[in-house]
């Protein structure tokens, strides 16, 4: 029996009980609806963390003073006075694998505009430092290497400071002071987001380093130095090259530990999307369970439906329809709540999926492929739980079927 007439037959053999039939699917709605939503989560939050990554920077290499031992206790970063103007202009010279190198010195500070105040991180850089962070200017532009030499009291405002100070006013070409200290507004930087570690990128303050160096902190000695590599595979050079160099240029001799660090902080962020993956997984295969246990329902049912329709099924027999085309018959049927429950499944998800992103502000996304494979292993388990029911009516005996009461 041809298959475009056997689903018919199958529809309306499951509609004589749609209660029952609709009972039967809802182990495998839900358990399509929980694989949605699980993966539409997890896919979300790993689009979050890959901008996040991306927000680091183009092929970034970060140095920062620290890792020495004092008295026999090893400190953190920050923690020495190591790192210096020289050793910069050396790497710029002398690692050709670098492109931009930026220094950076850091301070929280109170800022101050009439009578709002923020308190904020001012960051210390050059120029060179939105080309190693890919950082767009959205108003005015960012303070040049003339600026830099003169100190000059001049800044660029992330967009949480803007919205913070100024709300709705114009910042460019005002007055912030920092420290005391007068500081006309130059710039405004395009909105990053969040780190991969939560932390909120637009939060932030540049002034050149110069006037951070002279006027804020009063020191002679840089917190860390920001660059970045001509490519990602010309990082681990990069970075061989730059220890080898500053070991040389601080008399680093063979034994001694390093007195700075060289971070990683592209690779702290794809440690944490590692990890959401493994999650992803994790909560996925949990939900996978439910699709089994919808597998099971269908396979329970389809049994009680054989046992109900013997005297159907000898009837057929009888009047010529072979075993084969009652094995179609019923395989037909289970692919039937295989697939209308991963159908009605899906909708579900992506009602919950949406739903999730409104009330808890939860990074959600839904794609094709998921959508595809939920309803494929809805459809491939009512065939492979169906197998067993639809074999047993197939090799009933005609006449014994006939008997049954």
């Amino acid at each position: 029996m041809r298959l475009i007439l056997i689903l018919p037959l199958a529809v309306k053999a499951l509609r004589r009980n749609a209660m029952r039939t609709i009972l039967t699917m809802l182990g495998i709605i839900i358990g399509v609806s929980a694989v949605i939503c699980t993966i539409a989560i997890g896919e979300g939050a790993a689009s979050k963390i890959q901008d996040a990554i991306a927000s680091v920077g183009a092929n970034v290499v970060w140095v920062e003073a620290g890792g020495v031992n004092v008295g026999g206790v090893r400190t953190g970063s920050g923690q020495t006075k190591s790192l210096t103007l020289g050793d910069m202009q050396a790497i710029k010279e002398q690692v050709p694998l670098v492109a931009y190198a930026s220094p950076m010195v850091d301070t929280r500070a109170q800022l101050v505009y009439g009578n709002q105040n923020w308190n904020s991180t001012v960051r210390g850089v050059s120029p060179d430092y939105l080309h190693v962070k890919a950082w767009p200017m959205v108003q005015g532009g960012m303070f040049d290497e003339a600026d830099v030499e003169r100190a000059s009291p001049v800044c660029v405002l992330g967009q949480t400071i803007v919205d913070q100070l100024f709300g709705e006013a114009q910042p460019i070409g005002e007055t912030i002071r920092v420290k005391g200290e007068p500081c006309k507004v130059v710039g405004v930087l395009g909105i990053k987001g969040q780190s991969a570690t939560g932390q909120d990128q637009d939060d932030t303050f540049f002034m050149p380093y110069t006037t951070v160096m002279k006027k804020i902190k009063g020191q002679y000695w840089l917190d860390d130095i920001m660059m970045s590599a001509v490519s990602a595979p010309a990082i681990p050079a990069a970075e061989e090259q730059i220890a080898e160099l500053l070991r040389f240029r601080h008399r680093l001799s063979n034994g001694k530990p390093d007195d700075f660090n060289i971070r990683h902080p592209t690779e702290i962020a794809e440690a944490i999307a590692a990890s959401a993956r493994t999650m992803e997984l994790l909560l996925a295969c949990v939900a996978s369970v439910s699709l089994l246990v919808g597998g099971v329902g269908i396979m329970n049912i389809m049994l009680v439906s054989v046992t109900e329709r013997t005297r159907e099924i000898g009837l057929r027999m009888a009047v010529g329809a072979r075993g084969r085309d009652v094995l179609r018959q019923f395989l037909v049927e289970a692919l039937v709540l295989g697939v209308a429950g991963g159908i009605l499944g899906v909708a579900l998800g992506m009602a919950g999926t949406h739903t999730i992103a409104d009330v808890f502000e939860w990074p959600t996304r839904v794609s094709q492929n998921a959508i595809a494979l939920s309803v494929a292993v809805s459809a491939a388990i009512g065939v492979f739980f169906g197998y067993y029911p639809a074999r047993r009516a197939a090799r009933l005996d005609p006449i014994e079927a006939l008997r049954h009461e």
